[in-house]
């Protein structure tokens, strides 16, 4: 039996069955199953992931059971059947099938000739089959076209003209690139380059990142340049919006929501370790994390605490030359490397989040000394929780002005949506 078709099938019903996260599920089992063809894993499953509700749309066309009423196991094998002979081309049909009737002989106990008739129909019908007609119902038509919650689509309907709108759909089922930052304590970007191409690595600078890197090649977390913390994982988009922080030698910096403590870490670099850093988030076990990145990159300025940040911490009021608030946010510019969160399904907790989001901002504001930055930023392209939560900031402070703001936007920049303000304390004593 195929080992690669075993992985990702392994890893989706990890994640249909205990709401694990697709890239650590991925991770697990492919290092459990040793697949031979680990990119092929990868396809697979972020292409079942991405395209769920398009994939079962389809197989809705050919089975008299409703979906949410399918056994799991058969459900998965028909999605993953079907996302081959959709998408890769570059599998033949016969493999396609025969592979899926395989693992349904393993798990779908006697479903193997369910299977094999429902792929073998779609094949003889494929061409009859598509999503419901857009001018009947351009929500459910764009819902179903790119996997999308109906009510993330009415979100971005209702903020983005319509060409602008299914863009980003169609962006967040686009693959990433793999970006890393250099850590400029160690090595330059330049010199990180050459490296990195003398071990065959396909390698190229950022252009609006000023430490990234954008990486093909395998394996690249195996090497020494990684284990001797020559470099990090993150996206463009996240390094960005540490810089826009402006962290110099020496500052005192607060991050209130830090782990896993990305963008304290790139700071630091920025700062060339020299300054303090204060690390909180309200989880305590996620600070283990930022210390133990710390000791691989050789930073030893960052201070982590757990702390709620939407309550004020007296002992460090006025104390921060820059305050950096990467608020919890409903991630809608990152669904290219969590599709998961396609299929939210409560758009109320959305509406809480901005409360939330201003709370901790404006607690954070408390922190900024007179001349000082305090820098918001999420990972999410909503207005509500981004221009609209500044708009109300700077409506109850009038001591804070804004220096820059940025909204990245993945079909755009092809990088994370991220939106990053930068606001400067302009007086003494705050607002409300």
């Amino acid at each position: 039996m195929d080992r690669n078709r075993m992985s990702a099938y392994y890893t989706l019903m990890d994640i249909e069955n205990n709401l694990a996260y697709s890239n650590l599920a991925l991770k697990h089992h492919i290092r459990r199953g040793k697949p031979d063809a680990p990119a092929f894993v990868r396809e697979i499953t972020y292409g079942v992931l991405k395209n769920k509700i398009y994939l079962d749309y389809i197989i809705g066309n050919f089975v008299k059971t409703p979906i949410a009423k399918m056994r799991k196991s058969e459900l998965t094998i028909l999605r993953m059947g079907l996302y081959q002979l959709i998408f890769m081309n570059s599998v033949p049909e016969y493999a396609a099938v025969n592979e899926s009737v395989e693992i349904a002989k393993r798990f779908s106990n006697g479903g193997e000739g369910f299977i094999n008739g429902v792929l073998r129909q779609f094949l003889r019908d494929k061409d009859y089959v598509g999503p419901p007609d857009r001018n009947e119902n351009e929500t459910q038509h764009l819902s179903i076209k790119y996997s999308y919650a109906p009510w993330i689509v009415e979100l971005w309907r209702s903020s983005y003209d319509a060409e602008t709108t299914e863009a980003l759909l169609a962006a967040g089922n686009m693959t990433p690139e793999f970006s890393i930052r250099v850590n400029q304590t160690k090595i330059t970007r330049e010199d990180l380059l050459e490296r990195l191409n003398a071990k065959g690595f396909e390698v190229r600078a950022s252009a609006r990142a000023s430490q990234g890197i954008l990486v093909k090649g395998s394996n690249l977390l195996e090497g020494r340049l990684y284990k001797n913390g020559m470099f990090s994982v993150q996206d463009e988009s996240s390094q960005i919006a540490a810089a826009m922080a402006a962290p110099q030698e020496g500052d005192t910096i607060i991050d209130v929501c830090s782990a896993p403590g990305g963008k304290s870490l790139a700071m630091a670099e920025r700062m060339n370790n020299r300054g303090k850093i204060y690390a909180w988030d309200i989880y305590h076990r996620k600070l283990s994390l930022i210390e133990q990145e710390a000791r691989r990159l050789g930073i030893d300025i960052i201070e982590t605490g757990s702390w709620d940040s939407t309550r004020i911490n007296s002992a460090m009021v006025n104390r921060a030359d820059r305050v950096f608030v990467d608020a919890p946010c409903s991630g809608l510019g990152v669904v290219r490397r969590k599709p998961e969160i396609k299929y939210k399904e409560n758009p109320g907790e959305l509406a809480e989040l901005p409360k939330k989001q201003l709370e901790i901002l404006t607690a954070s504001a408390n922190y900024v000394k007179p001349g000082g930055l305090l820098v918001y930023s999420t990972c999410t392209i909503s207005k509500q929780e981004n221009q609209g939560v500044i708009k109300r900031f700077l409506r109850r402070n009038r001591g804070f002005e804004i220096v820059d703001t940025l909204q990245l936007l993945p079909h755009v920049d092809n990088m994370d949506g991220f939106f990053i303000c930068s606001m400067r304390r302009t007086e003494n004593v705050l607002g409300e």
